[in-house]
């Protein structure tokens, strides 16, 4: 494709991979004259000068920042995804310990939601959980690759990753469970069905 692209084309990459994939596609489009971004962005700030009608088109123009490079995008996309999981696993652990524990989950949501462990999933999210929305908008497949893309990465850079492992072991887990589903949230129900629970609405 990049053979057949003109010069003045530039690759805007929305997908999520492993930071050295995106590092291999930008060399191979330079040698073309080729621009590449891989968003939320990475890539040079020229070229994202030029995509920024477009990309504004697409999402709100503050959330538009370039975070470095090409790789940086993929990179920090693969964070928040982890950061998300990791929530999700929490989060579920969290209010599986209070229903065993005899708590309203909707009296426990509202308090989290504002404390000091509230997040954007709590907010957002945690009510589709409780109504049994697993959110299957998105593959149990996809989720376990942008976990071990991210994984391998810390590995790669030799940081701590102890909680990274246990989130992506966890979402592995629910993959053989479940099968390549869709469902965001089924590490949650592999949680519930390991406890015995379901976390819905209101009192056990």
């Amino acid at each position: 494709m990049l053979a057949a692209m003109p010069s003045t084309a530039v690759w805007v990459d929305m997908t999520g991979s492993s930071p050295a994939a995106v590092r291999e596609l930008a060399t191979a489009a330079r040698a073309h004259g080729v621009g590449v971004l891989d968003a939320p962005v990475g890539g040079d700030a020229a070229v994202l000068d030029r995509c920024r009608r477009v990309l504004e088109a697409l999402a709100d123009p503050q959330r538009i920042i370039r975070v470095g490079g090409n790789d940086a995008g993929y990179t920090a996309k693969l964070l928040v995804n982890l950061l998300w999981f990791g929530q999700a696993v929490a989060t579920g652990e969290a209010l599986l310990l209070a229903r065993r524990a005899g708590i309203d989950l909707d009296v426990l949501r509202q308090t989290l939601a504002t404390s000091a462990a509230s997040t954007a999933f709590v907010r957002d999210d945690l009510g589709a959980l409780l109504d049994g929305d697993y959110l299957m908008s998105f593959g149990l497949d996809r989720c376990c690759e942008e976990l071990t893309a991210i994984a391998d990465l810390a590995r790669e850079l030799r940081v701590p990753s102890q909680l990274t492992q246990v989130v992506e072991q966890t979402y592995q887990r629910a993959l053989r469970r479940f099968g390549p589903v869709d469902g965001e949230l089924l590490a949650v129900a592999l949680l519930e069905e390991e406890a015995g629970l379901r976390l819905r609405h209101g009192p056990a």
